[in-house]
């Protein structure tokens, strides 16, 4: 048996915008209007016909899913990505190409979708089971579990119509979470609950993927796709642009979408400096050592300087401040920090010095490179302000509740443990 639960071949989907609704009409109405229309010409030559546009909110996707692998999709607002999972979740027919699905699907995607507003809580759990196919003893079994869950009990013989948004993708998720579908696809619709129901769904989606079963999830929280997804794609414009394993798919992601520089060269004899020591780049460089905008926490990175020295000095210090976007200064380091045997030894000419940040340092966030160069305690030689900025994404935790965005300019994993 083949171990692909999804796959869709040149998949398309098409939408016509601005097309008039047809309307009902009977065989007369058809035949009048048919008879007007070479008249209506003849009296208003120049009138516009009405006209629409096509747009392929989907073109030529090409997506395989194993069993057990959790896949994260990724994109901006109006990528296409909601549109794929309506088509995988069968709420929408393609335009072109197939799907191919094996096993149970459980979709979670629009506040509402699956649920009949005028049935209560507990009616709507067993209508779900009987539409994935389950028994009554199946449903009976997992009926509490899928209650304690959502945490509505209160609510059970209430018409879900009358839910706040926030109670409905409780009970949504809960039910297509626990009734056990091969695949689970779920939309950013978890974005609708509290901080900490998401991160209860994020745990259970990890359970069920886990267990041997298949997650599709869209979601725009990028910490929750690297932890959750073994792989993503990303989706631009209805098409897949990128995919493979989810780490790199998201930093590439989230490095197009950065404004920051990652890195400056000046000219010959234009940088910073004077007429002793001036600096030719500055450069943010990624764990393999190539220019960025945006390091991952997870990772060490580099900060590498060129730096010309037309006569050379013994209290010559090159450093520089890392700061937040605001100015803070998170650290300052220079090439002299350790014993005087260690430092690198500079020379008359073009010297590169680079300096590594460990990994596990910083938070998320928007950071400064300030470059510091000066002859000890005797004068500055450059004391600008920031010449490179970068981005800094933090995924260096592993614990499920590390998901979110926490206060602090640094965020180092620190030991624990009890005392006696």
């Amino acid at each position: 048996m083949s171990d692909v639960a999804l796959r869709t071949v040149a998949l398309g989907k098409m939408y016509r915008i601005g097309a008039e609704r047809e309307k009902y009409r009977t065989l007369r109405d058809a035949l009048a209007q048919a008879a007007k229309r070479p008249l209506e010409r003849i009296r208003h030559p120049g009138a516009a016909t009405h006209s629409s546009e096509e747009l392929w909110a989907l073109r030529d996707v090409n997506v395989e899913v194993k069993h057990g692998e959790a896949l994260g999709i990724i994109g901006r607002n109006g990528a296409g990505k909601s549109t794929l999972l309506k088509v995988l979740s069968r709420i929408t027919d393609p335009t072109e190409g197939r799907v191919e699905i094996r096993g149970r699907v459980a979709s979670l995607l629009e506040v509402g979708t699956g649920f009949h507003p005028e049935l209560t809580g507990r009616e709507n759990i067993r209508l779900n089971g009987a539409i994935l196919g389950m028994t009554r003893a199946e449903i009976k079994s997992r009926f509490d579990e899928i209650v304690e869950f959502s945490e509505i009990s209160r609510f059970l013989d209430t018409p879900v119509k009358r839910y706040s948004s926030g109670m409905y993708v409780r009970l949504a998720f809960a039910v297509a979470a626990h009734l056990e579908p091969e695949i689970l696809i779920v939309d950013e619709v978890l974005a609708v609950g509290d901080a900490g129901f998401q991160k209860k769904c994020i745990g259970k989606m990890e359970d069920v993927a886990d267990g041997g079963r298949t997650v599709i999830f869209v979601s725009h929280n990028m910490q929750a796709i690297r932890s959750l997804c073994s792989t993503a794609l990303r989706i631009e414009a209805g098409r897949v642009v990128n995919s493979g394993e989810a780490g790199r798919v998201v930093m590439d992601y989230l490095s197009q979408q950065s404004d920051t520089q990652g890195s400056v060269t000046w000219a010959a004899g234009e940088g910073p400096g004077d007429n002793e020591v001036r600096l030719a780049s500055v450069s943010v460089l990624d764990s393999g050592g190539q220019p960025a905008n945006l390091v991952s926490t997870c990772e060490p990175f580099g900060v590498r300087f060129e730096v010309d020295i037309l006569r050379a000095d013994e209290s010559l210090c090159v450093g520089f401040d890392l700061a937040t976007a605001d100015g803070s200064v998170v650290l300052r380091s220079y090439q002299t920090d350790v014993e005087p045997e260690r430092w690198p030894k500079l020379v008359v000419g073009r010297n590169a010095l680079e300096c590594t940040v460990p990994p596990g340092l910083l938070n998320s966030g928007r950071y400064m490179i300030l470059p510091r160069v000066s002859l000890h305690c005797t004068r500055w030689i450059v004391h600008e302000g920031a010449v490179v900025s970068f981005d800094a994404h933090y995924d260096h935790a592993e614990s499920p509740y590390a998901r979110f965005v926490r206060p602090g300019v640094v965020a180092p994993l620190l030991e624990w443990h009890l005392v006696a």
